[in-house]
């Protein structure tokens, strides 16, 4: 859920809405959504630029580049990588399933994240950056459905372009960046967004706004510790403002800080009540395995959410707190008022197809997966429906699992070329479908700067993709060490404790994932019951 927008943007609802809620926006994106107020010296096409000149001094961009679709300009990451040229047309294009068509496309893909990456929906197992459900958006749920969000970007750069000083508009359209990257699969809004939000803080120094819009830019880009630092300096002025309080709330988790962001749901809770902070809220409490609390939180939001957004959001989550407990059913009833409320909400037929995959549903979840991905191609559901395909194992599969395969590289590539930090996604990736070396330095350098349950998961069984079991085993128990109900963490745990002569313990992890979430993941958990056979 988002905190409330500044005074800028108008009010709805609960002035919040989850986090990239994909696929809201229908049909063309809009050429003035790059633009900027006519006359800026700071204009965005400046933005574009350096962005480009960036790609190119990395290798990733060729020395000309071209328009994307629909007038945008090719941002970061152009023509040079077949790969990234497919995700563009995948991500921006997002009307229909274009993924055979793997080398003929623009690059353009989206960072999700939450407050977390990658905050689209589930994630593959449950868990990393996607699993940060309660990632804020910036922006009134009544700018995120039907297209609002692309119209009120236009209409704050006409107003840009008539009142360039104005302060607070530069803060909202840096924070509508930053969201409509999240909803567009469009990295390159990142740049323009803090351009935008320079603006602001040139024109009126650490106003709220502004700094609230550098939080929720600095966590879009996984850079945590800045993200909670611009937080604490807005709450050192404002010790009520509601998006600080959650963006403080989702740093801390994202730094694996789990004590203190107990202690920060608690004080938002007391300060702020109210959808946002309830999310995070129960977030807090299933990390530390207290699922019951959880659940009666995300319950109690259902019953007080009124707009359709925060309906199809926190339906969303009890839908994923109930298939993480291998309650299917409860789960697809949850993720069906979802999408009751808000048929296009992405996070709901994502986790639907999770559901309907593990409930044996195969043709569903392929459907409803590769409608997701072909309107916000992220690495969670990419890796998912690679799998999918794997598991059916049907004529051309492994072909079209390869193809999702190769749109991760190509997300991570231009994430990165738009100062994301992409190395939990890397890791997550390349360990099972990828280059294994390049899986452990990922996990490795993520895990210097933060240290989560979900990285010392990634560390641990890149680790031992790499036969460094030995290493492993610490990052593995210390993974499952809060009491997070994860079963792709106890599977990871049992082939590693196995691997290292714990048979007794292999068996009983190995045998909780499967009792946990018997279906936590196509490939897995089929790679759980052989690896639990084998251990008898």
């Amino acid at each position: 859920m988002a905190p409330r927008t500044n005074d800028s943007a108008p009010e709805s609802g609960h002035g919040d809405e989850p986090a990239a809620p994909a696929g809201r926006e229908r049909g063309a994106e809009p050429a003035a959504a790059t633009g900027t107020p006519a006359g800026d010296p700071q204009s965005t096409d400046v933005v574009l630029s350096e962005t480009v000149e960036e790609g190119r001094s990395a290798g990733v961009v060729p020395e000309t580049a071209a328009d994307g679709p629909e007038g945008d300009a090719v941002p970061a990451v152009a023509v040079a990588d077949a790969r990234v040229v497919a995700v563009r047309r995948v991500g921006a294009a997002g009307r229909r399933w274009r993924v055979a068509q793997l080398a003929g496309c623009v690059a353009l893909l989206a960072v999700a994240l939450t407050a977390g990456s990658i905050a689209v929906g589930a994630g593959r197992d449950g868990g990393g950056t996607a699993a940060v459900a309660a990632a804020p958006a910036d922006i009134s749920p009544a700018l995120l459905s039907s297209g609002g969000l692309d119209a009120s970007i236009a209409a704050l750069q006409a107003h840009l372009r008539t009142q360039p000083k104005d302060f607070g508009g530069w803060a909202t359209l840096g924070l509508a960046y930053v969201e409509q990257a999240r909803t567009k699969g469009d990295p390159s809004r990142y740049p323009q967004a803090e351009q935008a939000l320079k603006r602001s803080l040139g024109l009126k120094p650490d106003n709220e706004q502004a700094l609230s819009g550098r939080a929720a830019l600095a966590a879009a880009r996984h850079d945590f510790k800045n993200a909670l630092a611009y937080a604490d300096r807005v709450l050192a002025e404002n010790p009520y403002s509601e998006r600080a309080l959650c963006s403080r709330i989702d740093a801390l988790v994202e730094l694996g800080r789990y004590t203190d962001a107990s202690k920060a749901a608690d004080t938002a809770d007391a300060r702020r009540p109210g959808i946002p902070v309830f999310t995070r809220y129960a977030y807090v409490r299933e990390l530390r395995g207290d699922v019951s609390t959880a659940r009666r939180v995300l319950e109690h939001a259902l019953a007080t959410a009124s707009t359709p957004g925060d309906i199809s959001y926190v339906a969303s989550a009890l839908g994923q707190l109930a298939w993480n407990q291998g309650d299917y059913k409860t789960a697809l009833n949850r993720y069906a008022r979802a999408l009751a409320a808000d048929e296009n909400y992405l996070p709901a037929l994502e986790g639907r197809a999770r559901a309907e995959a593990a409930s044996g549903e195969r043709a569903g979840a392929i459907r409803d997966m590769e409608d997701v991905v072909s309107r916000f191609p992220l690495p969670g559901p990419l890796v998912e429906l690679g799998e999918l395909y794997e598991q059916r194992g049907g004529a051309g599969d492994r072909g079209r699992a390869g193809d999702q395969y190769a749109l991760v590289d190509a997300w991570i590539a231009l994430a990165r070329a738009n100062g994301v930090n992409a190395d939990l996604d890397t890791a997550l990736a390349a360990a099972d479908h990828g280059d294994r070396a390049a899986a452990l330095r990922a996990a490795r350098a993520e895990w210097a700067r933060r240290h989560t349950v979900h990285t010392a998961d990634a560390l641990a069984w890149a680790l031992h993709v790499n036969g460094r079991d030995a290493e492993a085993l610490p990052y593995a128990r210390r993974a499952t060490a809060t009491g997070y109900h994860n079963a792709s963490f106890l599977y990871h745990r049992g082939v590693i404790e196995r691997a290292t002569g714990h048979g007794a313990a292999a068996r009983a992890s190995l045998r909780a994932a499967l009792e946990l979430n018997p279906g936590f993941s196509p490939l897995g958990a089929r790679a759980a019951r052989t690896a639990l056979g084998s251990a008898r």
